[in-house]
């Protein structure tokens, strides 16, 4: 049976009020995906040493675990977004969930290191399949007058995953279930994912966009290798010895990025829909918005591994005392983005300078508190600049696209919030290669305490500079009127957003 388009969501014969109580119910099902994407990006950071304990792992092994997950969840996000389109949000979301099931599985029943690593990829692959139809469903599911509640709570889950990656996470490895150790947190998600996969094949409508978009595969598949010759090399070179082929690889990356981008150039004037939409670089605020976004997430994916590696390793955190450090972090997010919403909705821009504004302070805090304290430090120690720093997060992150696309031409908008999403995931595996790489020099053959104090602090003062340089960009974002900011341009998937919250965590993985 062909899935319906989205303006065919209501039913005839049924009252708005009795089908809005029947999509309430439905919004946990849908959200699960954004949950249990999140929880598995988390969790891993707190699982590493385990992980290098058990599967004998190397440190670049570590950051392909975290990071190749974020990268193959980017380089297959605006496809998954057409694909929900052309063949039914139900549909992809369901087969989605279904191999995320299986890769999960995968990932829990590793023996190798090389066999995580590929279940990793392939987790991430199969997540771009599902996480897309979720802000789509939401859309094509909720009236705008309730919308905005339903988004709400996709903000909140963003920091409830956080949240449960590293807390939940903790107490999976403390327990050691079944003998499992850092298995059991890929290995949750197999009943998690069957009892989610059961209720949405049941019932989820089948809703799909009324246009159809045309797929760029080799556009994909030439932006992810351009990446992959510098993201590879980062992640491998230092462990290798910097041999020729990572230098090859690495000075490869660049004239290979330039045939793509020709490529993708020759396809927009062909009338095709490259996954790359060159024109909008033209354009100052979605360069701004696109910098910004970048170096938010590379910031935030070094920061999680290196701190989670910095209290485990360094300081001999358990997994559970790691996982109770972070929960700060979560918590804000989560608050922030609940409770800024009336706020985002009328002052978007302020908000976003407000946050980042918060987010500085923490991390600064953060830093001076590290080198201050020394070996004396501890989670209440640096709980308070957690706190400030999450609570920055959660008036950013759920919000930062929306507030770009305001400054977008509405038929652009979709292209837009799918280049900036993919550019958030593609950056949080840049900061788990690239900074990791400091890190990890840092460290040594032989890491010492002392050492781990000095790698989290460059770490720390390298994401310090990336939020100052963030700051520095907001000049280029649009400042929109109040009325600019409800007259929302067309999200991903052909519909309209929030722009609160629109290309939120659940397509950019971080929280």
């Amino acid at each position: 049976m062909r899935e319906r388009n989205s303006t065919g969501t209501r039913g005839e014969g049924i009252s708005p009020t009795l089908m809005d109580r029947r999509h309430w119910g439905l919004l946990p099902i849908i959200l699960s995906a954004t949950f249990m994407v999140l929880f598995d990006f988390f969790v891993v950071n707190v699982a590493a040493p385990s992980m290098r304990l058990d599967l004998g792992a190397s440190t670049a092994a570590l950051q392909l675990v975290v990071g190749g997950y974020a990268f193959t969840y980017a380089a297959a996000l605006i496809t998954g977004g057409r694909l929900g389109d052309r063949y039914g949000y139900r549909r992809l979301f369901v087969l989605g969930m279904a191999a995320f099931v299986v890769a999960s599985a995968a990932c829990g029943l590793a023996q190798t290191t090389d066999e995580l690593i590929a279940a990793r990829l392939c987790q991430g692959l199969v997540a771009a399949g599902m996480v897309p139809q979720v802000l789509a469903l939401i859309t094509a599911l909720f009236p705008p007058a309730t919308r905005h509640r339903a988004l709400a709570w996709f903000g909140a889950t963003i920091g409830l995953g956080s949240i449960a990656g590293q807390v939940l996470g903790g107490v999976l490895l403390q327990a050691n279930i079944l003998g499992l150790g850092w298995r059991a947190i890929f290995l949750v998600n197999v009943p998690i994912g069957l009892v989610a996969l059961f209720l949405a094949a049941r019932l989820l409508p089948p809703i799909r966009s009324a246009a159809e978009p045309r797929l760029d595969p080799i556009g994909v598949l030439a932006i992810s290798g351009s990446l992959a010759l510098a993201l590879v090399p980062l992640t491998l070179g230092r462990e290798e010895g910097w041999p020729a082929w990572a230098l090859v690889m690495l000075i490869a990356s660049l004239p290979a990025m330039l045939v793509t981008v020709g490529y993708e150039a020759r396809l927009t004037r062909r009338g095709g829909q490259p996954v790359l939409p060159l024109d909008l670089f033209r354009q100052r605020s979605f360069a701004g918005g696109l910098g910004i976004n970048m170096a938010i997430y590379v910031y935030f994916g070094s920061f999680m591994l290196g701190l989670a590696l910095f209290l485990q390793a360094g300081l001999r955190f358990s997994a559970l005392d790691a996982g109770l450090t972070f929960a700060p972090v979560g918590v804000a997010f989560a608050a922030t983005s609940l409770l800024m919403r009336p706020l985002i909705a009328k002052h978007g821009f302020r908000v976003i300078s407000w946050g980042l504004g918060l987010t500085t302070l923490g991390m600064l805090g953060l830093l001076i508190t590290v080198h201050l304290s020394g070996s004396a430090i501890n989670g209440l120690r640096i709980a308070p600049w957690l706190f400030l720093t999450g609570a920055g997060n959660g008036c950013v992150m759920p919000s930062l696209i929306g507030v770009v696309l305001t400054g977008v031409p509405a038929h652009k908008a979709g292209a837009a919030a799918g280049t900036l999403t993919t550019g958030q995931q593609f950056a949080l595996a840049l900061g788990v290669a690239g900074l990791g790489e400091v890190f990890f020099g840092v460290l040594g053959a032989r890491p010492t305490l002392d050492r781990y104090l000095t790698a989290i602090q460059d770490v720390l003062l390298l994401d310090f500079g990336l939020l100052v340089l963030s700051l520095a960009l907001l000049r280029l974002l649009p400042r929109p009127a109040r009325s600019a900011v409800r007259s929302a341009p067309k999200y991903l998937n052909g519909q309209e957003p929030d722009l609160a919250l629109a290309g939120g965590m659940a397509e950019d993985g971080a929280a």
